[in-house]
């Protein structure tokens, strides 16, 4: 299914993005379902995929982690399902990504969907990242409140909520309709009736991710081994003083090492490209030659990439789930970033390079990319 979003990008990052949720009605027109609840269950039964249950009766909010084995202990109303990284498993679901790629593919995240029943909902939370919420079949109720400092509790331990709050914006969505929201509004939405609902998650790491993640590509591949120092050492009044310049020369030290750009977009690249959910990656078996896959393209077969796999490109470097590809065929690297299918003619006479058919060998024979049968 190809689903074509009905939306000015221009105006709307101008006016809206990062700045003030908005409603964009029938943003997707004669929006049909990729996924029906009892598919979407269906993978919430799976041990690799991430998945929740959140309930609330009589004021008591309940949440439980699958993998799930039965839903017969649920009642009618007061419950929703959501599964996170839903685009990972179900290819179908992966289409409702792609309109969004107007937007970088390194800040998207993955897509939630979530089944809920007549008064099911997680409560009013905010999130720390961008957010457009689709709405499928059945109507669900939206209330988003302005952006004023909140003091958040947890009415359970896996789960953050807010006080109640003021709308802005309240409204009842139908099937095509979508709800965009930027980091830190409050929200909350409530079914009226059987409900699925499809979330375009953004990432937007934070300092302390980035320099914990900074910190262990240094000690692996040990930079930073430079030691401060300090020849024309000065005087000062007492011993223990530690001066301003030598505190100034320590971050120096610090900075130093953020400050090789090879070695920076190398990590940034390694860091941004790894898939915060687990990939559903099949090896064939047995694995593929170079001169099998070369047969395969020349044969009309074509290869497509794993749900959910980043690829980024920075400089003229192509990063693939935290490993960089190096090629000397610029056209083919901008294909394999580009597209989520590649045929012949994405590789045209680079095909005939032993070094790049070894190469798309070695990205098959992970998984990463798959001739469909």
């Amino acid at each position: 299914m190809d689903y074509q979003l009905d939306l000015n990008w221009p105006d709307f990052i101008q006016r809206y993005w990062q700045k003030r949720p908005v409603v964009l009605k029938r943003g997707f027109k004669n929006f049909i379902d990729p996924i029906s609840p009892d598919e979407l269950a269906g993978l919430a039964m799976e041990n690799e995929v991430d998945s929740r249950l959140v309930s609330h009766n009589n004021g008591k909010w309940q949440v439980s982690h699958g993998p799930f084995e039965s839903y017969d202990h649920l009642g009618e109303n007061n419950w929703s399902l959501l599964v996170q990284a839903v685009n990972h498993w179900h290819e179908p679901s992966a289409a409702l990504m792609r309109p969004f790629r107007f937007l970088p593919d390194w800040r998207i995240d993955d897509l939630m969907i979530s089944f809920a029943v007549p008064g099911g909902g997680v409560g009013p939370h905010f999130d720390q990242y961008d957010v457009f919420i689709i709405q499928g079949t059945g109507r669900r109720r939206w209330r988003v409140g302005e952006k004023v400092p909140m003091k958040q509790h947890c009415p359970h331990p896996d789960l953050l909520q807010v006080e109640p709050f003021d709308a802005i914006i309240d409204e009842e969505m139908e099937p095509g309709d979508i709800l965009y929201i930027p980091p830190g509004f409050p929200h909350e939405g409530y079914s009226l009736e059987n409900a699925l609902n499809y979330s375009v998650g953004f990432r937007a790491p934070s300092g302390r991710e980035l320099i914990s993640g900074f910190a262990d590509y240094v000690l692996a591949h040990e930079l930073g081994s430079y030691r401060y120092s300090d020849p024309d050492v000065p005087t000062r009044d007492c011993p223990s003083q530690i001066l301003p310049s030598e505190v100034e020369g320590i971050r120096a030290a610090m900075l130093d090492v953020i400050n090789q750009p090879e070695q920076f977009n190398q990590w940034f690249g390694e860091f941004i490209s790894q898939s915060r959910h687990e990939l559903d990656i099949a090896p064939p078996e047995p694995p593929y030659q170079p001169d099998e896959i070369y047969d395969a393209l020349q044969q009309g077969d074509a290869l497509t990439r794993l749900g959910g796999l980043r690829v980024l490109t920075l400089g003229d470097v192509v990063f693939v789930n935290g490993e960089s590809v190096a090629c000397s065929h610029p056209e083919v690297l901008a294909a394999l970033a580009n597209r989520q299918v590649l045929t012949l003619e994405d590789f045209g006479t680079a095909l005939d390079d032993p070094s790049l058919l070894a190469q798309l060998a070695a990205l098959v024979n992970s998984g990463y990319w798959f001739f469909a049968d």
